[in-house]
């Protein structure tokens, strides 16, 4: 049986959590392997939400839930997250989550040069989450982060303090933001580890072991592929490589092991924050999908931008995140809506493009060339077969089909966990 690959293929918050989560009935292991506790994934499961930022959803069904070394980590969200469980009635332990002991942790300094940075942006900020991610990440490639590892060495602990209060320090100070004092952050390191290291493990070498085993491996990533720090709409990326291949380097399994990949994709498109959106609706109808739709950020809370879907955009995602089928989420926000359009390309200065250029001025002034499809008036909300689908919602996932290059493999038709239909079994390869 093959290992499924899950990430979204436009802006994020595409529905990957219901996904994964009903991906995760039919796995053994759960696992993460980028971003951090800027993702959101929200769960519906038997009348009750559990709203993750960090931890793998698979932890909500019972699997094994592993955290890889491409993921940064804040020992702060990860344990308020896992006391938020414990309330829900789940239990999180080092008996069902590890986490890899090459994982960066992020401290404190980093979300506080994260918001420093946007503060001293003003009008042209990134629209980041403020907690920290990209100097986690600046530190890691940069060499001097403090890993998951290094809890168990305090002299290493002290020595890397001191490497990472120089350069922080000297940010923090030119942003004219308050600094940081090395022994609070070393006390407070010290008293995480007896908390922190029983979770650590050799993630690569569980996974190994899956694999030698037979055992289904479903890789959870975070954002999408256009917010990849090198293939997304840079700069209004996240820190992170969000393609289905860096689930191979995040994890530290062969990219033979990956698996079948499935891209994420709204039946229409958001965008939260900053950056290029060429579809987007500020009329009517773009306030219409966002109530329809609950467009609300589960990490942020901020309302997401709401446009057209775009066939070229998800296009480009699908060829660069190496997607071999899509699953189509929140088609039923789209009924009753008298026509549908679709972008396929983009005019820049009186070219037509079939995908975004790179260069950000140039994506900012592409507009979108559309498609229009006839709407339908009966309702797709809790569909489970295609058979229980209007005929005109048919023609617009086959259309969508064709446009993007990809076969549509399940659908979603409302946030239950239930209301799904699934075309085939990713699992089955």
């Amino acid at each position: 049986m093959a290992n499924v690959a899950v990430i979204g293929t436009q802006w994020g918050d595409e529905g990957k959590g219901k996904v994964v989560d009903w991906l995760a009935s039919r796995a053994d292991i759960v696992v993460r392997f980028q971003g951090g506790h800027n993702a959101g994934h929200t769960l519906v499961v038997d009348g009750v939400t559990y709203k993750l930022s960090l931890l793998p959803s698979g932890v909500v069904r019972g699997k094994l839930g592993l955290i890889g070394n491409g993921v940064v980590l804040d020992p702060d969200a990860l344990f308020a997250e896992i006391a938020t469980l414990r309330e829900q009635g789940l239990e999180v332990g080092p008996h069902n989550l590890r986490i890899a002991e090459t994982t960066p942790l992020i401290l404190p300094l980093h979300p506080a040069l994260d918001r420093a940075r946007e503060a001293a942006r003003g009008q042209d900020k990134i629209g980041t989450t403020g907690r920290g991610i990209g100097p986690a990440y600046e530190d890691k490639v940069g060499r001097r982060a403090i890993r998951l590892c290094d809890l168990a060495e305090p002299e290493t602990l002290s020595f890397k303090l001191d490497e990472l209060l120089l350069h922080h320090n000297s940010l923090l100070k030119g942003l004219g933001a308050p600094l940081f004092e090395k022994q609070p952050l070393l006390d407070r390191l010290l008293a995480l580890a007896p908390r922190l290291l029983p979770f650590a493990a050799p993630v690569w070498e569980i996974l190994a072991e899956a694999r030698s085993a037979g055992r289904r491996v479903l890789f959870e990533g975070a954002q999408a592929v256009m917010l990849d720090v090198d293939h997304g709409t840079y700069p209004y990326v996240t820190s992170s490589n969000t393609v289905a291949g860096n689930a191979a380097a995040g994890t530290g399994i062969g990219p033979g092991a990956i698996g079948l990949v499935l891209g994420i994709a709204k039946a229409y498109t958001t965008r939260v924050g900053s950056g290029p959106f060429p579809t987007e609706l500020t009329d009517a109808t773009g306030q219409l999908l966002g109530e329809r739709g609950r467009e609300f950020g589960t990490v942020t809370g901020r309302r997401r931008r709401c446009g057209w879907f775009d066939a070229a955009l998800v296009r480009q995602a699908v060829t660069i995140g190496g997607v071999d089928g899509l699953v189509l989420t929140k088609l039923d926000v789209l009924d009753g809506l008298p026509e549908l359009k679709i972008c396929i390309g983009y005019r820049l200065g009186g070219q037509f493009l079939h995908r975004l250029p790179p260069a950000m001025r140039a994506q900012a002034a592409c507009e979108p060339v559309y498609e229009t499809l006839p709407g339908w008036s009966s309702s797709t909300r809790g569909a489970r077969s295609y058979a229980e689908l209007p005929a005109e919602a048919v023609k617009y996932i086959r259309r969508i089909e064709e446009l993007v290059g990809a076969p549509v493999m399940m659908l979603s038709t409302s946030p239950d966990r239930d209301d799904t239909i699934a075309l085939r079994d990713p699992f089955a390869g």
